[in-house]
């Protein structure tokens, strides 16, 4: 933005006169540009250096150099012998230079049960759980977004002939299932190619031709996309064993159902032991005719049950050499969690714990993930229709890891040792590293919004906040910086830093967001992000900004700092 001047009419009386401060440089980044350039320029050698010392990069480096070098070279701020000021600062606030890992880099090849799932909850919905409209659009939204997980709840229509999704017992409108099924076909891999999971709330039990129906839709939507097993799984694939496929989790009908006729296992169909000659080794999938459709209950990858009986017992249902899924509310967890820690962990290693919000939160509000993240669950289950800090946290937690919508699970989660006890003790765990954030400045407003969005008679007053979430021990409240009056585009050319010492990295996460100063009502919201401090980049970065609602802005940035001390 180049500098101007903006005129705000006050009362209609005078105009106030401000200077729109444009391609001004924060002291801090001149002195690094210094350091790294020779008359005013950075070399190829300059720039590499600076890449390797203040930003830590050691994978690629003269291929990264490279890059930058060519993606600058259109700008008139390009000189031939290397960066001028101007050209390595649009570098710094770029998409070349953002904080965190881009691709996916964790191991892969672990069993589902390892990993914390991306997951939504009553997916279908567009605002709050009483009356909103069903909808093939937050669906779609979703797995754009890298969502891996999708609920759909399975309702007969007025006539009992096809499957609508509803919420029931509520006035939200429904849509048919074979649209929904179609949607997710159009979107599952359209950001992430790791497993989609279908979670179906079936309340078709009383209607068995209604279940025989979803199998012949589902099967005819998704053909080989779908992801069949060969028996019930005493261990579940990884999610590189299930790249770009599609697996239905639900309640299987009971053996006595109708629906169950002729619908015993057969020697003719072939099953293997477990449906895996090894966790590691190809999957075994039916391999018949593709117009085949199987019954609903061979359908279900899956197997969702309701725990019964005390929580000493927790995980013991039916054949225990089997992998499934269990669920429970938040209240159920919160009590779960009182006493029984380490019953939901240790079932956690193995099988899949989704956990999902309580019945009262109408308005589609969330709960603190930690809580579940903690204990091992893998599907903590969003309502992701609105926006609250702990969307927020959801969202910036699964940008980890490429935003593919797995994370692996810390490995004091997975070990029988008895690690996880120093989770719940974790004021008693050393500091493993300390972060220092440092905020610099902050651009893209004036290019994303009206001019008098914020504050009719002037320009806005930024400020940032940073806070850390994660164990108890970890989590700090919000911290600002000073207010930088009637500017665009807000620079703190001061020494604050501030430190954030951290006990378990895997679960932290670095809350960020700006607000206008307002002094006489509530300060207005202007941005804000989380990001999973394991994968942080160190040195001086680009963070993006996002909306309330999770959505990145055009244009909102800040440069910032980070560094680790140990």
């Amino acid at each position: 933005m180049s500098n101007g001047k903006q005129h705000f009419q006050v009362c209609f009386c005078w105009s106030r006169v401000f200077k729109v401060r444009g391609g001004e440089i924060p002291e801090d980044i001149k002195k690094v540009f210094e350091s790294y350039s020779m008359n005013d320029t950075m070399s190829m050698d300059g720039l590499i250096s600076f890449l390797k010392k203040e930003q830590n990069e050691v994978i690629n480096v003269n291929t990264k150099a490279q890059n930058v070098f060519n993606s600058l070279k259109h700008l008139n701020k390009f000189h031939r012998r290397g960066l001028t000021l101007e050209a390595f600062f649009k570098f710094l606030v770029g998409e070349h230079n953002f904080a965190h890992q881009s691709k996916v880099h964790q191991n892969m090849d672990a069993p589902l049960a390892h990993y914390y799932i991306y997951t939504g909850h009553n997916s279908y919905l567009t605002g709050n759980q009483l009356s909103s409209d069903c909808s093939i659009e937050p669906i779609k939204k979703a797995l754009k977004k890298g969502v891996r997980v999708i609920e759909l709840d399975l309702w007969p229509d007025i006539t009992k002939d096809d499957i609508n999704v509803r919420h029931g017992g509520t006035l939200t409108t429904p849509v048919k299932l074979i649209k929904c099924l179609k949607a997710i076909k159009e979107d599952a891999f359209s950001f992430s190619e790791y497993p989609v999971i279908l979670t179906f709330e079936d309340h078709l039990h009383p209607y068995p031709h209604l279940q025989e129906k979803v199998a012949q839709m589902v099967k005819s939507t998704f053909g080989s996309m779908l992801f069949i097993p060969k028996s019930d799984m005493d261990v579940f694939p990884s999610p590189n064993q299930l790249v770009k496929r599609i697996l239905i989790s639900t309640k299987p009908p009971t053996e006595d159902s109708p629906s169950e006729s002729d619908n015993k296992v057969s020697p003719e169909r072939g099953r293997s032991e477990n449906g895996l000659n090894n966790h590691n080794q190809q999957i075994q999938l039916e391999e018949g005719d593709e117009d085949e459709v199987p019954k609903y209950r061979d359908l279900i990858a899956i197997h969702a049950t309701k725990h019964k009986g005390s929580m000493e017992n927790f995980g013991s249902h039916g054949s225990s050499d089997k992998v499934g899924r269990c669920s429970m509310n938040e209240l159920a967890l919160e009590a779960a969690v009182a006493e029984h820690s380490h019953q939901l962990i240790r079932f956690t290693q193995r099988n899949i714990l989704r956990v999902y919000p309580k019945g009262a939160r109408f308005t589609s509000s969330n709960y603190d993930p930690l809580i579940a993240w903690l204990r091992g669950a893998q599907m903590v289950a969003f309502n992701m229709q609105g926006y609250d800090r702990f969307l927020w946290m959801m969202q910036g937690f699964f940008r980890a890891n490429g935003g593919c919508g797995y994370v692996k699970k810390p490995e004091f989660l997975l070990s029988s040792d008895g690690l996880c006890d120093e989770v719940f003790n974790s004021m008693a765990l050393p500091v493993k590293k300390t972060l220092k954030v440092k905020i610099y400045m902050g651009d893209g407003w004036r290019a994303d919004f009206h001019f008098r969005h914020f504050d009719y008679c002037s320009p806005p007053d930024f400020y940032v906040r940073v806070g850390m979430v994660g164990v108890p021990a970890d989590a700090c409240n919000m911290r600002k910086t000073k207010t930088v009056n009637d500017q665009w585009v807000p620079i703190w050319n001061d020494d604050v830093e501030f430190e954030f010492p951290i006990r378990v990295l895997e679960l932290a996460l670095l809350r960020i967001d700006v607000k206008d100063y307002d002094p006489s009502g509530e300060d207005e919201f202007a941005g804000q992000t989380c990001l999973p401090v394991s994968e942080l980049k160190t040195g001086i970065r680009c963070v993006p900004l996002y909306n309330r609602k999770g959505d990145a802005y055009r244009s909102v940035k800040l440069l910032m700092r980070f560094d680790f001390t140990t």
